[in-house]
Order: structure tokens, then C-alpha cells, then sequence
């Protein structure tokens, strides 16, 4: 999980040329743009307040870009919910020159998981809900060994539930046919929860219940319709009302089928030896509760920043969500949330990835420092500077700058980019 280039394969993020850097349309000595940065007010290149080096932080967003393979990179760094950078790279739509606006929307892939699992701790909260009810009771009939499987299991991904999104369903990259017949009309089939549970279904689980980790979207379709079946409301309407509504998230939607992201912008792409494949019209029920958000770095961390600062959940809930399941080894998976260990400190968030999208969240435990970033992953054919681009993009957000010359460890790659819709 630690090589970036292919976790980004993995998730259908893949190219072949790195376009230009840049989003306002200045050019630099190679005549290419350069980067977009914004730090309240002062000099894109001026240090920031607070140890936020707004420099570094231009770097590794274009460095994301040329030589990190990305067609547009865009990112923020907030400080107790307030933003003190944000910047972009690349190029919006390939072939147009078109500046990738750093407020733009993007498919957030599994960050929508931190949004379905916030909901159902306030369920749990509210006494509508335990996380150690079975999910034959919440749901009956819906998964095989629902008797031994608890709602705390489809949370932490301990459940053992097959993950659809590995099912030869979902294998289309593998075949160049079954791959054109998914870019023409497969990307926008509608389904429902219930039929991609059905694929999972079909399947052995990984491992009897709690015996083991293994990250799987179909505990979160799971998780979505026992949301709907407690509350009479789609899982949509509850992460709405509850969250969306509440903070203010103005720019953040939980669409169903609707295949149009509904602001500016960077588009994704998958790379083809005929030229890039435009992917970013897609009908999101393929990853349902698992995946299907739109959101921006702004939203993103103003949610982080309430969820991780307790004005969404009690405490004792939200010390429950934080609590790391230990089968999760290397993943430090909690319920709907992950710890990133990073060279400043652990962080908590998660990350997301959907065709043509990878996404990051993250704040420090104080929430004193939040980072969020969009990447739109394209020419993978320099796996070493993908990944290095990568390392330094996160290690930099995260940290508000370069980080410290003695933190040499390698920043673990979250699980979720590793998989077509995660």
C-alpha cells in the first residue's frame, strides 16, 4: 500500500502524459502555468502565520502535477477550521488550458464513509441504534451470518463481508473490450444497494466475524440501508439534515443517481493509447453509501474540524469512532475513520478514491491544523515520482510545510485508493 502509482491504479487513476502545471495562467520560464496559491490575503509565496509555508505548500501541489502524474491537484490547509492556504495545479479540462479553480467540487470516493458513520452514531446516541446490535436484527436477510455480524463490525471492516467492488463486475480494466464498453455505457448503469450487496453475497467472506480486517464498500451499502430502514430516510436525506444543514455544508451533496458534478470543476480522466477518456460523468450508485459524495477542500474541513472537535457527536461517541480496531494492523481503522501516521504527528480523516478522483481529509487530534486535497491522477508511467509526489503532498499538507528533516518515515498510502470505488 505504500507505492503510491499503484494504490492510484487500482483505483482507475491512471494516464499518460503529465499535462502542465498551473491554474491562473501565468507562465513561468518553461512557459508552463504556474501554480495557484492564496494564503488569506498575502503573497502565494509569502510565509504564512501559524508555520504554514505557503511555498512549500505551492510546490507540492505542483509537483503533484509535473512530475507527479496528475492532470489537476488541488488542496487547502486550514487552521481551526479557518483556511490559511489553498492552491491548485494543472489544468481543468485537458487540451484547453482551462485554470483548475482551488474552491472547485469534487467526487470525495469513501470520505462519504466519515459522513455515513457520523449519522449512525447519532443514531446510536439517540438509543435508535447499538454498535453491538446484529445486522440480522437491523436488517434481516440482507447478508449471510447477519446473526454474528454486528453493526460495530460493518463500521470497523471486521465484519469478514466480501467487498463487491472486487467482484469480476468491477474488473473492467483488466479486459480492453469489457473497459470501451464501460467508458461508452457501463459507467452509467444504475444500481441498487441491494443488487451490489447481492454481488458480495455470492462470495465467501474473508473470515468469520471480528476474526480479521479487510476494507469492503459492501459494509457500508450495508450500513446505509439499516440507516434507511431505522429512520424512514435515505441514508442521503439523514447525512443532509444531520450534517450537510447543520454546518453549513453548502457545496457538499450526496447524490444518487445524478451523474453531473453540479459546480466548477477539474475533470478525471482515464488515459488511453487513443488519448485521455473524459471519466467524470458516472452514476454514483455504483458506490452508493460507500463512495458516491461531492464535496470541496473548504467543506471537508469544516467537517473534520467539527466531527474531531465534538460539536457532532458526545464524547464518549466520538472516543468510540476514534478507537482503533487492532485487527486493522497497518490501516488504523476506526468507525468510519482512519489515523494517518505522518512525519508532524498522527492525523485523523479519510481518504477516497472513485474513477478519476482521490481524495484526502485530515486534522490533528487538537484540530489546531486541517488538509484536504483532490487529486485527479493521470500519467502513471513514472511510478517512483508518483510516489513521491504523493509522499510530499501529504507529508506537507499534514504538517503546514516541509516537514521536520528528521521524520524519514514513509507515509503509509490509506487503503481506500487502492480500489476502484473507495
Amino acid at each position: 500500500m505504500r507505492v503510491v502509482a499503484l494504490a492510484l491504479a487500482g483505483a482507475g487513476l491512471v494516464g499518460v502524459t503529465a499535462p502542465t502545471a498551473g491554474a491562473l495562467g501565468a507562465t513561468g520560464p518553461t512557459g508552463r502555468p504556474t501554480v495557484t496559491g492564496t494564503q488569506d490575503g498575502a503573497d502565494a509565496g509569502a510565509a504564512a502565520r501559524g508555520g504554514v509555508d505557503a511555498r512549500a505548500l505551492d510546490a507540492a501541489v505542483r509537483g503533484m502535477v509535473d512530475p507527479g502524474g496528475a492532470s489537476a491537484t488541488l488542496a487547502r490547509v486550514s487552521e481551526r477550521g479557518r483556511t490559511v492556504w489553498k492552491g491548485a495545479a494543472g489544468t481543468a479540462v485537458l487540451g484547453t488550458g482551462a485554470p483548475v479553480n482551488p474552491d472547485g467540487l469534487f467526487r470525495i470516493g469513501s470520505v462519504t464513509k466519515t459522513f455515513v458513520s457520523t449519522v449512525v452514531l447519532q443514531l446510536v446516541g439517540e438509543g435508535r441504534l447499538r454498535l453491538d446490535d446484529p445486522v440480522e436484527k437491523l436488517l434481516p436477510g440482507a447478508v449471510p451470518n447477519g446473526r454474528n455480524i454486528t453493526l460495530r463490525q460493518l463500521l470497523d471492516h471486521t465484519s469478514g463481508l466480501f467487498n463487491y467492488t472486487e467482484d469480476d463486475l468491477f474488473g473492467y480494466q483488466e479486459d480492453p473490450v469489457r473497459f470501451r464498453e464501460w467508458l461508452e455505457t457501463g459507467r452509467f448503469t444504475r444500481y441498487t444497494p441491494q443488487q451490489l450487496i447481492a454481488v458480495a453475497n455470492a462470495h465467501p467472506p474473508y473470515f468469520e466475524p471480528g476474526r480479521g480486517a479487510h476494507y469492503s464498500n459492501t459494509n457500508y451499502l450495508v450500513v446505509g440501508q439499516i440507516v434507511e430502514r431505522v429512520t424512514g430516510h435515505s441514508w442521503q436525506q439523514e447525512v443532509e439534515r444531520r450534517i450537510v444543514r447543520r454546518l453549513g455544508l453548502t457545496r457538499t451533496s450526496m447524490p444518487d443517481h445524478s451523474t453531473t458534478i453540479p459546480g466548477p470543476h477539474a475533470h478525471g480522466y482515464y488515459d488511453l493509447p487513443a488519448g485521455p477518456a473524459d471519466t467524470t460523468e458516472l452514476d454514483p450508485s455504483m458506490a452508493g453509501a460507500a463512495g458516491a459524495g461531492i464535496s470541496t477542500t473548504a467543506d471537508l474541513t469544516t467537517f473534520v474540524t467539527a466531527l474531531i472537535g465534538g460539536r457532532l457527536l458526545p464524547r464518549p461517541l466520538l472516543a468510540e469512532m476514534m478507537t482503533v480496531t487492532p485487527q486493522s494492523g497497518k490501516d488504523t481503522y476506526g468507525l468510519g475513520l482512519q489515523r494517518l501516521s505522518t512525519p508532524c504527528g498522527p492525523v485523523w480523516g479519510h481518504a477516497g478514491g472513485i474513477p478519476g478522483y482521490s481524495t484526502f481529509v485530515y486534522t490533528d487530534g487538537d484540530t489546531r491544523r486541517q488538509f484536504a486535497a483532490s487529486v485527479n491522477a493521470f500519467d502513471m508511467s513514472d511510478p517512483a515520482a508518483t510516489d513521491a509526489a504523493f509522499e510530499k503532498l501529504l507529508a506537507t499538507g499534514t504538517c503546514g510545510g516541509p516537514p521536520p528533516p528528521t521524520a524519514a518515515v514513509p507515509i503509509p498510502v490509506p487503503a481506500p485508493i487502492a480500489d476502484p470505488v473507495g
